[in-house]
């Protein structure tokens, strides 16, 4: 278990009164994202402060009525739903850091220039978003951020979500080797030739047609079929 000068505080505030929680600042930070599914080892101590700084407890009256129970497991996913988390300026950093770089590679594989129906390079929208100022979130997910940030740019550079169909026809020899790569792009309407070629319909972003090109292309020695479909 971490050591006390390891901690971070879990705060949850209600009717004027603070409930903290010291939790392991790594575990943490996973269960409150979801990346940790449960509470095993999160807690620091099982006690819940009034003040955890000064060490200064809560009163059993005031937790039971703000949480309808004492029960510190069932507290704790309270505090940790509703409340804040109060990560390290380390932490914090590099989670936003992060979270940065996920939403630019959205919006790389899912936004185009709709004039070109070309992707956007990431640096390209990372420099849009500075100058949009856009403000990430540490604990909010990429995929949830994307369309806020993606309205954000929108006045600095042409942006558009499009989709796109291709028709694709694989021969027999390659149809087992592909058909991982024809499911994550979206394959539908899949049928078999009487030669036993492999042929369907993928639907994508626009922004990872080039990433499909290069991995089918890559997959059958360039021996595949395709065409874009309007």
């Amino acid at each position: 278990m971490s050591r006390i000068e390891n901690t971070i505080i879990a705060r949850f505030e209600h009717a004027g009164e603070k409930f903290e929680l010291l939790v392991d600042p790594v575990l943490a930070y996973d269960f409150k994202t979801g990346k940790k599914k449960d509470l095993s080892n999160v807690l620091i101590s099982d006690e819940v402060f009034k003040d955890a700084n000064k060490g200064e407890r809560q009163t059993e009256g005031a937790i039971k009525k703000a949480f309808g129970t004492a029960e510190i497991e069932k507290i704790t996913r309270i505090v940790f739903e509703k409340g804040d988390l109060q990560l390290t300026t380390d932490q914090r950093r590099k989670a936003l850091e992060e979270k940065k770089r996920k939403v630019i590679e959205l919006i790389a594989r899912n936004v185009v220039d709709p004039k070109t129906k070309a992707p956007h390079p990431p640096a390209r929208i990372e420099k849009a978003l500075d100058e949009a100022k856009f403000s990430f979130d540490a604990f909010k997910s990429a995929e949830k951020q994307m369309q806020d940030a993606v309205e954000a740019i929108r006045s600095i550079i042409p942006v558009s979500f499009e989709k796109i169909k291709i028709a694709v026809k694989i021969p027999a020899e390659y149809s087992a080797k592909c058909y991982g790569i024809l499911k994550d792009h979206g394959m539908s309407r899949e049928e078999w030739a009487s030669d036993g070629s492999m042929i369907c319909v993928c639907e994508m972003p626009a922004g990872i047609t080039t990433e499909f090109y290069d991995k089918i292309n890559k997959a059958t020695g360039g021996k595949v079929e395709t065409k874009m479909l309007k």
